[in-house]
């Protein structure tokens, strides 16, 4: 089970990450851009699961690059990763920290932060990581 803790452990090993808040909610940015942040349910969200048990929290919402790599990371069927209609045609997923791995949650922030980071930063990253956009993007 991961907390929320996990999340900001994870991120500060990434490149220019300062951890904020917005709405009154921790939140993750990378040069001024949010890539992560702590998302309760609304009551509007909790209507529309009607009579499902909506998943337990803490929830976290990381961006994607866009819709196609958010329906692939769907796909895939991650554990504890979802969305839900307020979300829809918004580049970024749902994770449920008691339910996702950490080595998924650790990729999902990875992920999130390549997709707000300024390309120049993120290629440096992926240089030395040993990665090239284009393996980190398979």
């Amino acid at each position: 089970m991961a907390t929320l803790d996990d999340v900001a452990r994870a991120v500060v090993e990434l490149p220019d990450v300062v951890e904020g808040e917005r709405h009154g909610h921790r939140t993750w940015f990378v040069l001024g851009k949010g890539f992560a942040w702590e998302r309760p349910f609304s009551k509007a969200d909790l209507e529309r699961f009607g009579g499902a048990t909506p998943p337990a929290g803490p929830i976290l919402a990381v961006r994607v690059s866009d819709l196609d790599e958010k329906e692939a990371v769907l796909a895939s069927q991650t554990k504890g990763v979802f969305t839900i209609p307020h979300f829809d045609g918004y580049s970024a997923v749902l994770i449920q920290l008691k339910a996702v791995g950490k080595r998924a949650l650790r990729e999902a922030l990875i992920d999130g932060w390549l997709a707000c980071a300024p390309a120049r930063l993120a290629k440096t990253y992926l240089e030395r990581q040993g990665t090239d956009a284009s393996t980190r993007a398979q």
